[in-house]
């Protein structure tokens, strides 16, 4: 589910009035019924419902919700639950996502529910079922910072070094991000280890990376560690050397 002008609408609090709310007139909502099938193809972003008050208005975007739920026209379902805060129905849909697998949508349905135990529970459920993007999705919705951490090194143990990158880097763990890189290093992966190092900002270990590849004749990458350690010395003893073979 993209980020479009229907989401920028959403007001910061989903729901928090737990106010009586007044019925539309019976005679106004039959009539609006009357032209439902006519107002669903037009989609929601092209209805302008500006002549009813605010009332009136959120009983029928929540008919034309329930109408594209219907019609399995989820997308639109959920613009038209979001301008009226329905809390209820943005998590039935994302349960619906998360049946066919569409994980990512049911995450964005949950996290502008504001339902933190749906939430956890699929990212928990991704995480069993190696669906480790939508894992880390859930988790950083939650701003959890263990299950965040637990993913991470459940991706070094896996090899899974993009994902694992993503993760100490997001919550900005050096010590975990240094960790990984020496892993990647041992692995042969050298742009991951140069990564996860410039992330951790680790000036020691980026020079070592430096060392280690002008050993193995990579004096690219070598000039690439020398220089996000600002090691001016190197970089200008390899320029000096090895000029033809460094590409800068």
């Amino acid at each position: 589910m993209n980020d479009d002008l229907i989401l920028k609408k959403v007001v910061n609090n989903i729901v928090e009035t737990t106010e009586k709310v007044q019925q539309t007139p019976k005679q106004d909502l039959e009539n609006f019924k009357r032209i439902l099938p006519t107002l669903v193809d037009k989609g929601i972003d092209n209805i302008n419902l500006s002549m009813f008050d605010e009332q009136t208005k959120r009983n029928l975007l929540n008919v034309l919700g329930d109408e594209y739920m219907r019609r399995g026209k989820l997308n639109e379902a959920v613009k038209a639950f979001i301008l009226v805060g329905n809390q209820p129905k943005l998590v039935a849909i994302g349960e619906d996502y998360e049946k066919v697998g569409l994980f990512s949508n049911a995450v964005d349905c949950y996290k502008m529910a504001g339902s933190q135990d749906k939430l956890m529970k699929v990212g928990k459920k991704c995480l069993d079922e190696g669906k480790i993007g939508d894992a880390i999705k859930a988790f950083k919705a939650l701003n959890n910072m263990e299950m965040l951490v637990k993913v991470g090194d459940f991706c070094i143990e896996k090899n899974k070094w993009d994902y694992a990158i993503e993760v100490f880097g997001a919550i900005k763990n050096s010590a975990k991000l240094c960790e990984l890189g020496d892993h990647c290093l041992k692995d042969g992966q050298i742009g991951y280890a140069s990564k996860a190092y410039e992330l951790a900002n680790d000036k020691d270990r980026l020079n070592a990376l430096g060392d280690h590849c002008l050993k193995q004749g990579l004096f690219s990458a070598a000039l690439k560690a020398y220089r996000q350690a600002s090691n001016e010395m190197m970089i200008q003893f390899i320029k000096e050397n090895f000029e033809n073979q460094s590409g800068f």
